[in-house]
């Protein structure tokens, strides 16, 4: 029975431990959330950083068609004139940023204002490399609320003044199962933030000042 008791007591304290760092990371930087209008507001960023979601082929996804849209909406107000879009084209098969870059200009952004990280993997490797590749020292993220804490978490512990604007347009289905993985995956990267690894891949700085053609793909 006093094994079953130390078990017990060990599953509660890591409960605990998980939801306790889930709450420090949400509410560490809640008034890091603003809307389009305070991001009008803000001066000297040096981009607009979308994040990556899936998308089906050569069409994005909803989750990051929204975020598409409403990083062009805050380029369009004059947030930044400078876009930055991160995500996964590690396959020649399957490619986010692509496809978020030919959007964007499909919707008049011209394309050397856009520059793509083809290796924006994870959340984590998105901030990393948006400091030491592309050079950000401020910058607005645009992902979904539930996703925006814990990018505003790294980007603080990167030394990245960073704040976050919601591409939250429509419901989602399946939203319930990504809060609960959001959980692990918050608690997960409270941990790389202390340890600040580098990131998964490398390569030669692009100061996102300059021609976001640079990035494109190379025939």
């Amino acid at each position: 029975m006093k094994i079953v008791k130390y078990l017990l007591v060990i599953v509660l304290l890591f409960i605990v431990g998980v939801l306790g760092v889930n709450f420090y990371v949400v509410f560490s930087n809640k008034d890091k959330i603003i809307t389009v209008d305070e991001a009008k507001t803000l001066e000297n960023v040096d981009c607009i950083l979308v994040l990556g979601a899936g998308v089906y082929g050569n069409q994005p996804r909803p989750m990051l068609e929204d975020r598409i849209l409403r990083g062009v909406e805050l380029y369009n107000n004059n947030v930044s004139n400078k876009i930055i879009m991160s995500g996964d084209h590690m396959q020649e098969d399957y490619d986010e940023v692509n496809v978020m870059k030919t959007y964007a200009i499909n919707e008049g952004v011209p394309s050397n204002d856009i520059f793509m990280d083809h290796a924006g993997i994870s959340t984590y490797d998105s901030l990393y490399r948006a400091k030491e590749i592309f050079e950000v020292k401020k910058v607005v993220i645009v992902t979904q609320e539930y996703h925006l804490y814990r990018a505003l978490y790294i980007a603080k512990n990167l030394g990245i003044e960073a704040y976050g604007v919601s591409s939250n347009l429509r419901d989602y289905p399946g939203q319930f199962k990504r809060e609960v993985r959001e959980v692990l995956a918050r608690d997960k990267d409270f941990v790389k933030a202390l340890l600040k690894p580098n990131s998964t891949y490398g390569g030669d700085t692009i100061p996102v000042t300059g021609d976001g053609n640079i990035t494109n793909d190379k025939n």
